[in-house]
């Protein structure tokens, strides 16, 4: 939760600095003026393909909605350490439920133009989901369990050991296989 509240604030405050109001941001983004101002209000992380065009309609980089602090060595990550707080973005969908929990490896570098997350991804269930897009790519890596991604009118399968990379402008779904989840790493790069 306390995430959700640091990327609303830093939203609100990236847009008033900028002069822009809320409608401004929804009319760039073509997102709602409902779901900037529940952003904003910290009620929802949204998915990154909302935050992706917020953050380019706010001419910033993803990273600065995310970032712990500045850093401007490299960032190391040991097994087991900097895996919380974690994100949980819904999807474009306000109603849609969460099924990914997102645990920054980068936090801490300012700077970077790569997103690295590790990701535990829910149990498959019978939810409708619904494919999103936007800018940039995208390096999956299975580390555990299996997923499907729907990735324009193609579905992949991957298991433990598989990769995909694919350019994120096309419509996608990244979600479970089986009754027990899966964990991957994701590497997101977005142009500014």
């Amino acid at each position: 939760m306390k995430k959700t509240i640091e990327v609303g604030n830093r939203v609100k405050t990236m847009r008033e600095d900028k002069k822009l109001s809320v409608e401004d941001v929804a009319e760039r983004t073509g997102l709602s003026v409902v779901q900037i101002k529940e952003i904003e209000d910290q009620n929802i992380l949204p998915s990154l393909a909302p935050l992706i065009k917020i953050a380019r309609a706010l001419s910033v980089r993803l990273g600065t909605f995310l970032d712990d602090q500045d850093g401007m060595g490299p960032v190391v990550c040991r097994k087991g350490e900097n895996m919380e707080p974690s994100l949980s973005f819904t999807s474009d969908n306000l109603d849609n439920k969460k099924h990914m929990a997102y645990h920054s490896l980068s936090g801490s570098k300012s700077g970077r133009h790569m997103e690295p997350f590790f990701i535990n991804i829910a149990p498959k269930k019978d939810i409708d989901f619904i494919l999103s897009s936007h800018e940039g790519e995208e390096f999956i890596l299975v580390l555990e369990g299996g997923i499907e991604i729907n990735y324009g009118e193609n579905v992949y399968t991957l298991n433990t050991g598989d990769t995909i990379y694919y350019d994120s402008i096309v419509p996608h779904l990244v979600r479970g296989t089986d009754e027990s989840g899966a964990k991957i790493v994701a590497v997101i790069y977005t142009p500014i």
